[in-house]
């Protein structure tokens, strides 16, 4: 019913910046909190940052005052700048969206596909 699609992914020297962003489509009557998570090799999938319908946002500590999180309410589109990357973000990076879907008008979360960022030299 709903779809997630990621892009923006790649390969980035430390100190340099991605940007990704999230799409979603289908049956959505609103999306509600958007979000990013990332999952590094071995690793538990954190959050890495969250935006409300509203604009309030949310970071972990490991990306303040690096990464930036915004969204187009119209185009149902969160985006994630990142700055200043090291190595330690290399990871996949999941766009997560609640919806509430415009055939039932039930909120449902959302994942989307992942994509990959590596920081390397």
């Amino acid at each position: 019913q709903v779809q997630l699609v990621e892009s923006g992914g790649g390969l980035v020297q430390p100190g340099g910046s991605l940007r990704l962003s999230c799409a979603a489509s289908g049956r959505i009557a609103s999306t509600v909190t958007m979000g990013w998570y990332r999952q590094a090799s071995g690793k538990e999938r954190e959050l890495v940052a969250a935006i409300t319908r509203g604009g309030s946002t949310n970071y972990a500590d490991s990306v303040k005052g690096r990464f930036t999180i915004s969204r187009d309410n119209a185009k149902n589109t969160v985006y994630l700048q990142m700055n200043s990357q090291k190595p330690e973000d290399t990871a996949v990076y999941y766009c997560k969206a609640g919806v509430v879907v415009s055939t039932t008008y039930l909120l449902n979360d959302y994942w989307g596909q992942g994509t990959q960022v590596t920081v390397s030299s």
